[in-house]
């Protein structure tokens, strides 16, 4: 009966479960292959990297600072003439250029700016267009309607000028003795349509051009005076060459038709007065609102003066006479 050979009063044999053998046997084989790794050991590299950095054996010895040399005055010399050579051959290149680009435009026949289109003339015609107009360039959008009247106020003047040559050659076919009439008719048609579009019509399409208050004032000045004439051109004093109100009247007696030919053409004249006076006040309405003032043409005359070169060649030929003649008289 072993199984009652054992003392169940005996002190109890302590167990360790570390003991055993299987549990022995795997720790052992684990812990063979286990070893401390050291990933900066030459082993730990050999083993994980197939390449390595090799390690110069300059990095042991200190760095050696090259000295720097400075360039030779001769060098620096040679430097900057090459330097200035090849600036001035950029230069010329350049101006050969511009030069080429020049002598093109003028065998071109193309001036510098835009092209002057009035009068509008024919290509083949041998007088060029004077003066350069275009309102929808050149005039801001609140002025362009008032400018454009009184371009149109000009044409109506001219073609009433015209129609008053008529009216005193009708005059002078039927009474020969009114031909100061129809020579002076020709005469105010001459003289006063291109005095009329440079007096008046050009000075206020520069002023509402520029906002000019010395183009303004001298709008004002001439345009005044050609609401007078147009007054005594209305009323049509005999011998004046008008054909006026008292001139066609008085020609009734004379010749009917003509007569009133020459009313209709006395009408036009009192029209010519009457949108005179309505867009001399338009005009100057707008010009109040533009901050136009007589100090800005005084300042605006006396800029354009002294910056004329006409006026500046005249001054210097005077202060060069005067000068002359006081050394003389010393």
């Amino acid at each position: 009966m072993s199984e009652f050979d054992s003392n169940p009063f005996a002190d109890p044999v302590e167990v360790n479960p570390f003991k055993d053998p299987s549990v022995v046997q795997v720790t052992s084989t684990t812990m063979d292959g286990i070893q401390e790794f050291n990933p900066f050991s030459a082993g730990g590299l050999d083993q994980h990297n197939d390449t390595t950095i090799p390690i110069s054996d300059s990095s042991s010895q200190p760095a050696v600072l090259q000295p720097s040399q400075e360039p030779t005055p001769k060098a620096s010399a040679s430097a900057a003439q090459v330097e200035l050579l090849r600036q001035q051959e950029e230069l010329e290149r350049k101006a050969a250029e511009l030069e080429r680009k020049e002598q093109e435009l003028h065998s071109r026949g193309v001036s510098m700016g835009p092209e002057n289109n009035w009068p509008p003339l024919p290509r083949f015609f041998p007088i060029k267009p004077c003066f350069y107009q275009d309102f929808e360039e050149e005039i801001p959008v609140e002025y362009q309607r008032i400018s454009k009247m009184m371009y149109y106020l000009w044409m109506y003047h001219c073609v009433t000028l015209f129609l008053n040559i008529l009216a005193c050659l009708a005059h002078f076919t039927v009474d020969a003795g009114h031909g100061v009439d129809f020579g002076l008719a020709i005469l105010w048609f001459i003289l006063f349509s291109p005095a009329a579009f440079i007096c008046w019509y050009r000075p206020v399409y520069k002023a509402f051009k520029s906002d000019s208050s010395f183009n303004f004032f001298f709008f004002f000045f001439m345009f005044s005076f050609q609401v007078v004439v147009y007054i005594i051109q209305s009323v049509g004093i005999p011998s004046w060459g008008n054909s006026g109100w008292i001139y066609a009247i008085s020609v009734i007696g004379t010749n009917l038709a003509v007569a009133v030919f020459m009313m209709v053409v006395a009408g036009f004249f009192t029209v010519s007065a009457v949108l005179s006076v309505i867009l001399l006040k338009m005009v100057h309405g707008k010009y109040r609102n533009t901050g136009a003032s007589f100090q800005k043409a005084q300042q605006e005359f006396s800029s354009g003066v002294i910056s004329n070169k006409t006026f500046q060649s005249a001054a210097a030929n005077a202060a060069s006479t005067a000068a002359q003649s006081a050394f003389q008289r010393n």
